[in-house]
């Protein structure tokens, strides 16, 4: 899963972008209001951390400009702005959730993924088809209960496909969730991911196909 970060202290920005990576996601961040409503023009992401005290432009500003352009981005303002009003007008203007700092990273942490499954569709922490199980928080993947040996990559690609079963998911959606700014990942390491989940869940239940000049489609096996 992608995740954008706006947030203009460097220390803390720094600590959530290592912390949230640590816990399987792709972070792209930016420090001030201007860069962060360009990078949310270009490109689509599973959660925005947005802080309100932003320079250039204002976190409301960048929310209320995202929400203009009718992108449905699950948003989670994180701030000192602790009054009741600040929170109304979040929310008035399309958050999704409300943090205000200090915060403990469990909590945070927590709060993103719902917001992720609840944007796409699933209620909870386990994501699961036939006898395959992912533990999303703790980025674990079971067969009849069993641990499989997954990299994080592996993981990152099955958690995609899960989360959109039955659905076509194209490389490029598929690349886009594993790397950030300053990573890349081919069609070609895509395509070798994907051969190695098959191999290692031959016995799951499910079945990765080939939607031919589309992309891949986790279903259940016949």
């Amino acid at each position: 899963m992608r995740l954008f970060l706006a947030e203009d202290d460097a220390v803390l920005r720094d600590g959530l972008t290592r912390s949230l990576r640590q816990a399987g996601y792709v972070v792209d961040c930016a420090e001030n209001g201007y860069d962060a409503d360009l990078a949310l023009t270009m490109q689509e992401y599973d959660l925005v951390i947005l802080d309100l005290n932003l320079p250039r432009m204002d976190g409301l500003q960048v929310l209320k400009r995202l929400r203009s352009r009718q992108s449905r981005m699950p948003v989670l303002i994180l701030t000192a702005r602790d009054l009741l009003e600040d929170r109304v007008a979040g929310l008035d203007l399309g958050a999704d959730d409300y943090m205000t700092k200090p915060f403990d990273l469990p909590e945070l942490e927590a709060r993103a993924r719902a917001l992720i499954r609840r944007h796409n569709g699933s209620k909870n922490e386990f994501l699961q088809s036939g006898v395959l199980r992912l533990d999303i928080a703790g980025r674990r993947a079971f067969v009849n209960e069993e641990p499989i040996d997954l990299s994080a990559r592996e993981i990152g690609v099955m958690e995609v496909l899960m989360l959109r079963q039955g659905r076509v998911v194209s490389k490029e959606q598929l690349a886009e969730k594993l790397c950030g700014w300053n990573e890349e990942v081919g069609n070609n390491a895509i395509e070798v991911y994907v051969h190695r989940l098959r191999r290692k869940l031959e016995d799951a239940g499910v079945h990765i196909r080939t939607i031919r000049g589309l992309g891949y489609m986790l279903e259940k096996s016949a």
